[in-house]
């Protein structure tokens, strides 16, 4: 006998157990289904993003950060270190309790809210009529295979099944020698040598974990430009401080055959100038994107239409071409951020218990948790000179910031970009200390539609990073206090 329920969100990552939680609090009857497993086949709810993706891959960054401090910058400080070596598998260990605590946050959640949880993987079998006899009021069966198989049926579903790693052509991931990013975050020893292909998010934080641990990190990006979605002046300043750490950083290459053998991987690559290039590495890490996640999904049987890519089709309001069907996070358009997925599943079911869901494009920031982190909202100055916007811009360095000589970190900077005419803030872009948290005052204002003179007339605490922030605001006037 089927369980009904008035939502139905497949896939309990970011997107949809936010969006589960959300639906409960308006009074909805939700049941949430996520197939993914912990070491012990357990659930383990949170997507990619808990499992291996953010949460994960910062745990790992925050460790790595503080060999790297211990042995390279203590003694700035007058703290002598002697002796100081790194227990990778320890280090693997709390990783992986801090995904066990997400995980299990989760659960908590769920159950604090009154979503009924369901592991196993879910599919769809049929729409359902509405029936007076049966008393289903309209929506779709689900069948969950997992433990053990359920029938559900929902009135309304959200799917929000995420997305997997990009295979490299003729190279599948193996997980041993050619890691995707489940691989590259259960590296169990320092490789001496690390390749990886891709220099975006994913390539940048594991090519600088394992870079801050002792391995010989080259990247290969096929793209001429180094982060090339980048504001270019900011994308430079982060080129030259990876430059000086030793992550090195070949740009324009093609990549040719890669094979593996007992000994690692071997690469073959041209290089921008057409020389072919051979690169050997204990584990080549390819990052060079995610594909939307509908396998499995039976789409077919319901009729929900999928794009060229496997991605579900979906309206400005995260409506599918069903009725009663919604889609959100990185298996639809837009981009494939934890914080944008979370946005839409909150909006999605605000808007199926009549409310005026929102989600801003223009204002989802974007984080590179590298050291030093790059963080930014809206648009670039290349962006704006291609749209033929007239625009003024304020830059001011972390070097004269007091907070960031303190700290002993004055890479970078804070640049600020409005509008010429009437000084709305259309950009603002970072690349320093604790630009993950800097970005989230820029993306207030922009959301407000603030403009850089408000931010410069903002009084903010002293000594502190984000004086950084109004001092780029009054640059913009050409007024800064301290530079």
């Amino acid at each position: 006998m089927s369980k009904q329920f008035d939502v139905i969100v497949i896939g309990g990552g970011p997107g949809g157990y936010i969006a589960a939680i959300r639906a409960a609090q308006l009074g909805k009857n939700v049941a949430c289904v996520d197939e993914w497993k912990n070491a012990k086949g357990g659930p383990a709810p949170g997507g990619t993003c808990t499992n291996v993706g953010c949460i994960p891959s910062k745990a790992l960054l925050q460790s790595s950060e503080h060999f790297e401090q211990a042995n390279h910058h203590f003694a700035d400080h007058g703290i002598t270190v002697k002796g100081v070596s790194m227990d990778v598998a320890k280090m693997v260990a709390r990783k992986d309790k801090v995904v066990t605590q997400n995980n299990e946050g989760i659960l908590y959640l769920f159950k604090k809210n009154k979503v009924s949880f369901f592991h196993g993987r879910a599919s769809f079998v049929k729409p359902i009529a509405p029936g007076a006899s049966s008393g289903v009021q309209g929506g779709y069966e689900i069948k969950v295979t997992g433990a053990a198989e359920e029938t559900l049926v929902g009135q309304q579903i959200i799917v929000a099944t995420g997305s997997n790693a990009r295979a490299l052509p003729g190279a599948p991931f193996d997980e041993l020698n050619i890691l995707s990013n489940d691989g590259a975050l259960r590296i169990g020893a320092v490789p001496k040598k690390l390749g990886l292909i891709g220099s975006g998010v994913i390539g940048l934080e594991m090519g600088s974990v394992w870079r801050r641990l002792g391995a010989e990190v080259t990247i290969l990006e096929g793209l001429p430009t180094f982060l090339g979605a980048v504001d270019e002046q900011i994308a430079k300043e982060a080129k030259k401080a990876f430059d000086k750490q030793g992550l090195k950083v070949e740009l324009g290459v093609k990549v040719g055959e890669v094979k593996t053998s007992k000994k690692g991987v071997s690469v073959a690559w041209t290089n921008a100038k057409g020389e072919a290039q051979a690169l050997e590495v204990d584990k080549l890490i390819v990052s060079i994107g995610r594909v939307p996640n509908t396998v499995g999904l039976n789409a077919e049987a319901v009729g929900l239409q999928l794009d060229e890519r496997g991605a579900i089709v979906v309206d400005g309001d995260c409506r599918t071409n069903l009725p009663g069907v919604w889609a959100v996070g990185d298996v639809v358009r837009g981009p494939m951020l934890a914080h944008k997925a979370e946005e839409e599943g909150v909006a999605v079911a605000e808007r199926m218990a009549g409310q005026h869901g929102h989600v801003n494009f223009n204002t989802i920031p974007w984080v590179i948790y590298t050291s030093p982190e790059i963080a930014w909202v809206g648009r670039t100055e290349q962006q704006l000179k291609a749209d033929g916007v007239t625009y003024k811009a304020g830059t001011f360095p972390f070097l004269a910031n007091g907070r960031a000589r303190a700290l002993g970190d004055t890479t970078g900077m804070v640049k600020m970009l409005a509008d010429a005419k009437t000084d709305e803030i259309l950009g603002v872009h970072i690349v320093g200390p604790m630009a993950s948290e800097l970005i989230a005052e820029c993306v207030l204002a922009m959301e407000f539609r603030a403009s850089s003179e408000d931010i410069a007339r903002v009084c903010h605490a002293h000594p502190s990073l984000s004086e950084s922030t109004k001092e780029a605001a009054l640059a913009v006037d050409k007024r800064t206090l301290n530079f």
